[in-house]
């Protein structure tokens, strides 16, 4: 039955519009809702209007899974020079293994240069995860070395594989803490002595936000060094395995040493997590002058310290809401001690503090339990 039946009452008629008709931004909201890529491409095809409207949408999100996927799209760009700025989001991933066709694929001589002058076309980039092998790592970086590359750029991933399984070296890509518009930053694997960011021309004041240190090997000289440069940092994650695999060279040995390094930052930051089961506690930490920390997330003896007779007591941030530990607590009878006598004490340590979150793993200590009880909810397993 047709919208245009004489048959069907007037005021029920409805108007029927071609595709076609439609105009750009209706078909743009269309387009996005596609399922698949594949549906992007054909309607690419249809005319050259539809290619118009279709295109950008089509190369705003790329994932580069295979050495060859990235060399043809940088051929593409010979006759379409444009279309990088029209790229937002682009996924670099793909192994080692794969590295070895790249020379089978192109003529010029200096092919690995061809993966950072593409990702340069990219003037709008705003979302960039690289997972690609080592040998890429110095192209990439100098990217960060630009004044004009990446200008839109808001949230980077790292990650430089290693034949050897081992840590990759960030001094190949320490300008990424540079760049000012950067907000959000994931270092996974790498490794930093102590030099930190030697450049003659250090930036000042960047936009970073959160940065997550993923299983990394990460002097806390060079971690101080670094952190200067976000003008109001609000997050930091550290991790590391219980065995890491190779063994740790540059990491500290205790965990008041990472917490020093943050204070270059402890004006703006609220969160903090540091899951590192290597790292010892000597000393009780402290954490009075974070004004704005409300979230602290390690293990119990780490923020106590091990170190006898106690002559100091924890020195906890004083808007604190949020206290998670990230092991069993009460395995230690004198740390289980003091964490009693910090929670009976809240009110003058930490005035805001609702929440201690603890793994219940094989129980946590009746003391414990107990002392928590004139705070209704205040205990959470």
């Amino acid at each position: 039955m047709s919208a245009c039946d004489p048959t069907i009452p007037a005021q029920v008629r409805v108007r029927v519009r071609e595709f076609s008709s439609l105009p750009d931004e209706l078909l743009i909201n269309i387009m996005e809702a596609l399922p698949a890529q594949r549906d992007l491409a054909s309607v690419c095809l249809v005319s050259r209007r539809m290619n118009s409207v279709a295109d950008p949408v089509l190369y705003k999100s790329i994932l580069f899974d295979q050495p060859k996927h990235h060399l043809l799209f940088s051929e593409s760009l010979v006759t379409r020079p444009r279309r990088g700025s029209l790229i937002q989001n682009v996924r670099v991933d793909f192994p080692s293994a794969e590295m070895a066709d790249i020379m089978c694929l192109t003529d010029t001589p200096h092919p690995i240069d061809r993966f950072s002058h593409t990702i340069s076309t990219m003037s709008n980039l705003e979302d960039l995860v690289i997972s690609v092998p080592e040998s890429l790592s110095h192209g990439i970086g100098n990217l960060f070395n630009g004044p004009f590359d990446l200008a839109c750029l808001k949230t980077c991933s790292l990650f430089y594989q290693r034949e050897d399984g081992g840590y990759w070296d960030l001094q190949e890509n320490i300008h990424i803490f540079g760049h000012p518009t950067l907000e959000h930053l994931i270092i996974r694997r790498a490794k930093l002595d102590e030099r930190g960011f030697e450049s003659l021309e250090k930036p000042w004041y960047t936009g970073l936000k959160t940065l997550q240190l993923l299983e990394c090997d990460i002097h806390d000289d060079a971690l101080a060094d670094l952190l200067v440069l976000p003008e109001a940092l609000e997050e930091i994650t550290i991790t590391q395995l219980p065995d890491p695999e190779p063994a740790l060279e540059e990491s500290p040995e205790y965990m008041e040493d990472y917490i020093l390094s943050c204070r270059s930052a402890q004006h703006s930051l609220q969160k903090i997590t540091i899951d590192f089961p290597t790292l010892a506690g000597k000393n009780p930490l402290k954490l009075r002058d974070f004004e704005l920390l409300t979230e602290l997330k390690l293990r119990d003896h780490q923020l106590f310290g091990m170190k006898t007779p106690r002559l100091q007591s924890v020195a906890l941030p004083q808007n604190l809401e949020r206290l998670e530990f990230l092991n069993e607590v009460g395995k230690d009878d004198e740390v289980a001690e003091l964490l009693c006598y910090t929670i009976e004490n809240k009110d003058i340590f930490a005035r805001k503090w609702v929440d201690l979150v603890v793994i219940e793993g094989s129980g946590v200590p009746d003391r414990i339990k107990e002392v928590c009880e004139p705070w209704e909810g205040f205990l959470k397993m």
